[in-house]
Protein backbone atom coordinates (compact mmCIF):
# COMPACT_ATOMS: atom_id res chain seq x y z
CA UNK A 1 0.00 0.00 0.00
CA UNK A 2 1.39 3.34 -1.13
CA UNK A 3 0.93 6.34 0.65
CA UNK A 4 -0.17 9.23 -1.34
CA UNK A 5 1.89 12.53 -1.09
CA UNK A 6 -1.11 14.44 0.83
CA UNK A 7 -0.69 11.65 3.55
CA UNK A 8 2.94 11.99 3.74
CA UNK A 9 2.74 15.70 3.96
CA UNK A 10 0.63 15.06 6.80
CA UNK A 11 2.70 12.70 9.00
CA UNK A 12 5.06 14.94 8.48
CA UNK A 13 3.42 17.92 9.88
CA UNK A 14 2.64 15.95 12.88
CA UNK A 15 6.41 15.54 13.74
CA UNK A 16 7.19 19.05 12.68
CA UNK A 17 4.24 20.14 15.46
CA UNK A 18 4.93 17.68 18.03
CA UNK A 19 9.00 18.53 18.08
CA UNK A 20 7.81 22.40 18.39
CA UNK A 21 5.29 21.23 21.25
CA UNK A 22 8.80 19.39 23.02
CA UNK A 23 11.10 22.03 22.15
CA UNK A 24 8.51 24.97 23.39
CA UNK A 25 7.79 22.87 26.41
CA UNK A 26 11.72 22.07 27.26
CA UNK A 27 12.16 25.95 27.23
CA UNK A 28 9.23 27.19 29.31
CA UNK A 29 10.62 23.87 31.99
CA UNK A 30 14.17 25.58 31.82
CA UNK A 31 12.81 29.13 31.98
CA UNK A 32 10.77 27.98 34.97
CA UNK A 33 7.12 28.74 33.43
CA UNK A 34 5.61 29.79 36.70
CA UNK A 35 7.95 32.36 37.07
CA UNK A 36 7.58 33.39 33.07
CA UNK A 37 4.25 34.32 33.20
CA UNK A 38 4.38 35.60 36.56
CA UNK A 39 3.71 39.55 36.95
CA UNK A 40 6.95 41.38 37.82
CA UNK A 41 7.52 45.11 39.01
CA UNK A 42 10.94 47.43 38.64
CA UNK A 43 13.25 48.53 41.27
CA UNK A 44 16.53 49.81 40.98
CA UNK A 45 20.15 50.22 43.17
CA UNK A 46 23.41 52.19 42.36
CA UNK A 47 26.44 50.68 42.86
CA UNK A 48 30.02 52.08 42.58
CA UNK A 49 31.51 48.70 41.13
CA UNK A 50 29.56 45.72 39.92
CA UNK A 51 32.42 43.24 39.54
CA UNK A 52 30.84 41.52 36.39
CA UNK A 53 26.94 41.38 36.83
CA UNK A 54 25.42 40.93 33.96
CA UNK A 55 21.65 41.06 32.32
CA UNK A 56 19.45 38.24 32.89
CA UNK A 57 21.81 37.43 36.15
CA UNK A 58 19.78 36.31 39.28
CA UNK A 59 18.26 38.29 41.93
CA UNK A 60 17.93 36.60 45.47
CA UNK A 61 16.11 37.30 48.89
CA UNK A 62 16.21 34.76 51.57
CA UNK A 63 18.22 32.10 49.40
CA UNK A 64 15.25 32.23 47.17
CA UNK A 65 15.15 33.37 43.62
CA UNK A 66 12.80 36.59 43.02
CA UNK A 67 13.46 37.96 39.59
CA UNK A 68 16.26 38.72 37.21
CA UNK A 69 18.51 41.58 35.96
CA UNK A 70 17.06 43.64 33.79
CA UNK A 71 19.78 46.05 32.72
CA UNK A 72 22.45 47.97 33.53
CA UNK A 73 23.57 51.91 32.84
CA UNK A 74 25.86 54.16 34.05
CA UNK A 75 24.71 56.66 36.26
CA UNK A 76 26.79 59.90 36.59
CA UNK A 77 30.24 59.89 36.58
CA UNK A 78 31.81 56.06 37.81
CA UNK A 79 28.27 54.85 39.25
CA UNK A 80 26.36 51.69 37.46
CA UNK A 81 21.96 51.85 37.51
CA UNK A 82 21.28 48.45 38.01
CA UNK A 83 17.35 47.87 36.98
CA UNK A 84 16.20 44.16 38.71
CA UNK A 85 12.55 42.96 37.74
CA UNK A 86 10.99 41.02 40.59
CA UNK A 87 7.93 38.86 41.83
CA UNK A 88 5.43 41.00 42.45
CA UNK A 89 4.17 38.10 45.17
CA UNK A 90 7.93 38.95 46.96
CA UNK A 91 6.91 42.37 47.36
CA UNK A 92 5.26 42.14 50.49
CA UNK A 93 8.62 40.92 52.31
CA UNK A 94 10.87 43.37 51.07
CA UNK A 95 11.28 46.62 52.55
CA UNK A 96 11.96 49.81 51.44
CA UNK A 97 15.08 50.25 53.84
CA UNK A 98 16.57 46.71 52.29
CA UNK A 99 19.79 46.74 51.41
CA UNK A 100 21.50 45.18 47.79
CA UNK A 101 24.54 43.65 47.60
CA UNK A 102 26.49 41.90 44.52
CA UNK A 103 27.67 38.34 45.74
CA UNK A 104 28.30 35.13 43.81
CA UNK A 105 26.31 32.08 42.73
CA UNK A 106 28.69 29.61 44.76
CA UNK A 107 32.53 29.85 44.71
CA UNK A 108 33.12 30.46 41.04
CA UNK A 109 29.67 31.03 39.70
CA UNK A 110 27.55 33.76 38.30
CA UNK A 111 27.33 37.34 40.15
CA UNK A 112 23.91 37.62 41.33
CA UNK A 113 22.54 40.34 43.52
CA UNK A 114 21.17 39.75 47.00
CA UNK A 115 18.65 41.47 48.93
CA UNK A 116 18.85 41.84 52.90
CA UNK A 117 17.66 43.82 55.56
CA UNK A 118 15.28 45.72 56.12
CA UNK A 119 12.33 46.06 59.59
CA UNK A 120 8.75 45.91 59.98
CA UNK A 121 8.61 49.54 61.00
CA UNK A 122 8.83 50.71 56.93
CA UNK A 123 6.25 49.85 54.65
CA UNK A 124 7.08 47.10 51.36
CA UNK A 125 9.43 48.01 48.24
CA UNK A 126 7.29 49.15 45.33
CA UNK A 127 7.17 49.02 41.73
CA UNK A 128 10.24 51.92 40.62
CA UNK A 129 11.63 51.94 44.64
CA UNK A 130 15.30 52.13 44.54
CA UNK A 131 17.17 50.13 47.09
CA UNK A 132 20.13 50.82 49.53
CA UNK A 133 23.79 49.28 48.58
CA UNK A 134 25.59 47.36 51.42
CA UNK A 135 29.15 47.59 51.32
CA UNK A 136 31.25 44.77 50.60
CA UNK A 137 35.25 43.46 50.25
CA UNK A 138 35.95 43.49 46.22
CA UNK A 139 38.03 40.53 45.08
CA UNK A 140 40.55 43.10 44.41
CA UNK A 141 40.00 44.44 48.23
CA UNK A 142 40.92 40.80 49.70
CA UNK A 143 44.07 40.30 47.36
CA UNK A 144 45.15 43.17 48.16
CA UNK A 145 44.45 42.26 52.25
CA UNK A 146 46.44 38.52 51.39
CA UNK A 147 49.44 40.97 49.66
CA UNK A 148 49.46 43.21 52.93
CA UNK A 149 49.40 39.94 55.31
CA UNK A 150 51.72 38.34 53.51
CA UNK A 151 54.23 41.25 53.61
CA UNK A 152 53.69 41.53 57.23
CA UNK A 153 53.93 37.36 57.79
CA UNK A 154 57.21 37.67 56.02
CA UNK A 155 58.40 40.70 57.80
CA UNK A 156 57.40 39.04 61.04
CA UNK A 157 59.46 35.78 60.02
CA UNK A 158 62.43 37.82 59.32
CA UNK A 159 62.29 39.76 62.82
CA UNK A 160 61.80 35.55 64.11
CA UNK A 161 64.43 34.80 62.54
CA UNK A 162 66.87 37.52 63.86
CA UNK A 163 65.79 37.17 67.11
CA UNK A 164 65.87 33.19 67.33
CA UNK A 165 69.61 33.71 65.57
CA UNK A 166 70.52 36.22 68.74
CA UNK A 167 69.01 33.77 70.87
CA UNK A 168 71.36 30.89 69.45
CA UNK A 169 74.32 33.20 69.91
CA UNK A 170 73.18 34.05 73.35
CA UNK A 171 72.83 37.30 72.95
CA UNK A 172 70.17 39.25 75.19
CA UNK A 173 68.44 38.25 78.16
CA UNK A 174 66.52 35.33 77.03
CA UNK A 175 69.90 33.81 75.35
CA UNK A 176 72.10 34.24 78.51
CA UNK A 177 69.24 32.35 80.39
CA UNK A 178 69.38 29.75 78.10
CA UNK A 179 73.04 29.52 77.02
CA UNK A 180 74.74 30.57 80.31
CA UNK A 181 74.12 28.09 82.93
CA UNK A 182 75.20 30.45 85.89
CA UNK A 183 73.11 32.81 85.21
CA UNK A 184 70.40 30.30 85.19
CA UNK A 185 71.31 29.00 88.23
CA UNK A 186 71.08 32.51 89.59
CA UNK A 187 67.49 32.73 88.19
CA UNK A 188 66.81 29.14 89.89
CA UNK A 189 68.20 30.67 93.25
CA UNK A 190 65.45 33.82 92.80
CA UNK A 191 62.69 31.82 92.17
CA UNK A 192 63.11 30.01 95.22
CA UNK A 193 63.87 32.95 97.34
CA UNK A 194 60.35 33.89 95.42
CA UNK A 195 58.73 30.82 96.84
CA UNK A 196 59.86 30.85 100.39
CA UNK A 197 58.94 34.85 100.40
CA UNK A 198 55.41 33.50 99.29
CA UNK A 199 55.43 30.98 101.72
CA UNK A 200 55.88 33.28 104.61
CA UNK A 201 53.51 35.77 103.32
CA UNK A 202 50.84 32.92 102.79
CA UNK A 203 51.47 32.62 106.66
CA UNK A 204 51.46 36.07 107.78
CA UNK A 205 48.26 36.12 105.91
CA UNK A 206 47.04 33.05 107.89
CA UNK A 207 48.08 35.11 111.07
CA UNK A 208 46.22 38.06 110.45
CA UNK A 209 43.52 35.82 109.84
CA UNK A 210 43.85 34.43 113.13
CA UNK A 211 44.13 37.88 114.67
CA UNK A 212 40.95 39.21 113.31
CA UNK A 213 39.43 36.09 113.95
CA UNK A 214 40.70 36.80 117.71
CA UNK A 215 39.05 39.97 117.60
CA UNK A 216 35.56 38.92 116.55
CA UNK A 217 35.80 36.37 118.89
CA UNK A 218 33.74 37.52 122.43
CA UNK A 219 34.41 38.02 125.43
CA UNK A 220 38.66 38.09 124.57
CA UNK A 221 40.26 41.12 125.50
CA UNK A 222 41.20 42.11 122.24
CA UNK A 223 37.23 41.94 121.36
CA UNK A 224 36.92 44.05 124.78
CA UNK A 225 39.32 46.44 123.15
CA UNK A 226 37.64 46.87 119.66
CA UNK A 227 33.77 46.59 120.58
CA UNK A 228 33.19 47.63 124.63
CA UNK A 229 32.94 50.98 124.78
CA UNK A 230 33.42 51.21 128.65
CA UNK A 231 36.72 49.29 128.53
CA UNK A 232 37.85 51.68 125.67
CA UNK A 233 37.33 54.88 127.64
CA UNK A 234 38.85 53.31 130.82
CA UNK A 235 41.63 53.05 128.80
CA UNK A 236 41.73 56.26 126.93
CA UNK A 237 41.63 57.85 130.76
CA UNK A 238 44.11 55.89 131.59
CA UNK A 239 46.14 57.34 128.99
CA UNK A 240 45.58 60.38 129.51
CA UNK A 241 46.33 60.45 133.28
CA UNK A 242 49.52 58.49 132.40
CA UNK A 243 50.47 61.49 129.34
CA UNK A 244 49.92 64.03 132.11
CA UNK A 245 51.90 62.02 134.50
CA UNK A 246 54.56 61.74 132.08
CA UNK A 247 54.30 65.76 131.73
CA UNK A 248 54.96 66.27 135.21
CA UNK A 249 57.83 63.67 135.27
CA UNK A 250 59.33 65.75 132.31
CA UNK A 251 58.58 68.94 134.11
CA UNK A 252 60.17 67.50 137.05
CA UNK A 253 63.26 66.17 134.97
CA UNK A 254 63.60 69.94 133.67
CA UNK A 255 63.87 71.07 137.30
CA UNK A 256 66.10 68.75 138.46
CA UNK A 257 68.42 68.85 135.70
CA UNK A 258 68.59 73.04 136.41
CA UNK A 259 68.94 72.36 140.12
CA UNK A 260 71.76 70.31 139.19
CA UNK A 261 72.93 72.77 136.62
CA UNK A 262 72.81 75.77 139.44
CA UNK A 263 74.41 73.05 141.46
CA UNK A 264 77.48 72.59 139.29
CA UNK A 265 77.95 76.17 139.15
CA UNK A 266 78.14 76.62 142.74
CA UNK A 267 80.35 74.02 142.37
CA UNK A 268 82.81 75.56 140.16
CA UNK A 269 82.75 78.68 141.87
CA UNK A 270 83.66 77.02 145.29
CA UNK A 271 86.15 75.00 143.32
CA UNK A 272 87.17 78.35 141.86
CA UNK A 273 90.08 80.14 144.17
CA UNK A 274 89.58 83.34 142.64
CA UNK A 275 85.78 83.55 144.20
CA UNK A 276 84.79 84.49 147.48
CA UNK A 277 83.35 81.23 148.66
CA UNK A 278 86.34 79.34 146.83
CA UNK A 279 89.33 81.64 148.78
CA UNK A 280 87.01 80.78 152.35
CA UNK A 281 87.23 77.06 151.24
CA UNK A 282 90.45 76.51 149.76
CA UNK A 283 92.55 79.24 151.29
CA UNK A 284 93.65 78.20 155.05
CA UNK A 285 94.93 81.96 155.45
CA UNK A 286 92.00 83.86 154.06
CA UNK A 287 90.02 81.48 156.12
CA UNK A 288 91.80 82.13 159.63
CA UNK A 289 92.00 85.85 158.85
CA UNK A 290 88.27 86.07 157.99
CA UNK A 291 87.63 84.13 161.20
CA UNK A 292 89.59 86.40 163.54
CA UNK A 293 88.17 89.29 162.09
CA UNK A 294 84.51 87.98 162.45
CA UNK A 295 85.76 87.30 166.36
CA UNK A 296 86.79 91.04 166.37
CA UNK A 297 83.74 92.13 164.90
CA UNK A 298 82.07 90.05 167.60
CA UNK A 299 84.02 91.46 170.69
CA UNK A 300 83.16 95.02 169.28
CA UNK A 301 79.88 94.32 168.88
CA UNK A 302 79.56 93.04 172.97
CA UNK A 303 81.86 96.50 173.76
CA UNK A 304 79.37 98.85 171.69
CA UNK A 305 76.26 97.13 173.34
CA UNK A 306 77.75 97.43 176.79
CA UNK A 307 78.61 101.59 175.37
CA UNK A 308 74.94 101.65 175.01
CA UNK A 309 73.80 100.55 178.15
CA UNK A 310 75.97 103.27 180.25
CA UNK A 311 74.72 105.94 177.92
CA UNK A 312 70.80 104.72 178.81
CA UNK A 313 72.23 105.08 182.52
CA UNK A 314 73.55 108.45 182.41
CA UNK A 315 71.82 111.02 183.77
CA UNK A 316 72.09 113.25 180.52
CA UNK A 317 70.56 111.19 178.49
CA UNK A 318 68.36 109.24 181.05
CA UNK A 319 65.44 111.40 180.41
CA UNK A 320 65.76 111.05 176.39
CA UNK A 321 65.56 106.83 176.58
CA UNK A 322 62.68 107.26 178.73
CA UNK A 323 60.60 109.30 176.50
CA UNK A 324 61.35 107.44 173.44
CA UNK A 325 60.37 103.82 175.32
CA UNK A 326 56.92 105.61 176.12
CA UNK A 327 56.69 106.80 173.14
CA UNK A 328 56.80 103.16 171.78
Amino acid sequence: MQTTPKKRAVIVGSFVFLGLLFLLGGILTVGNLHSTFSRKVEVTAIFDDVNGLQAGNNVWFSGVKIGTVKKLSFYGDSRVLVQMRLEEKSLNFIRKDAKAKISTDGLIGNKIIVITGGTQAVGPVEDGDALGIEKQVSTEDMLNMLQDNNRNLLQITSDFKVVSGKIAAGEGSLGKIIQDESLYNTLDATMAALKRSSAHAEQLTASVANYGEKLNREGSLANDLVTDTTVFNSIQASVRQLEQTMVLATAAADYLKSTTSNLDKATDQLSNNTSPAGVLLNDEQAAAHLKGTLKNLESGSQKLDEDLRALQDNFLLRRYFKKKRKAE
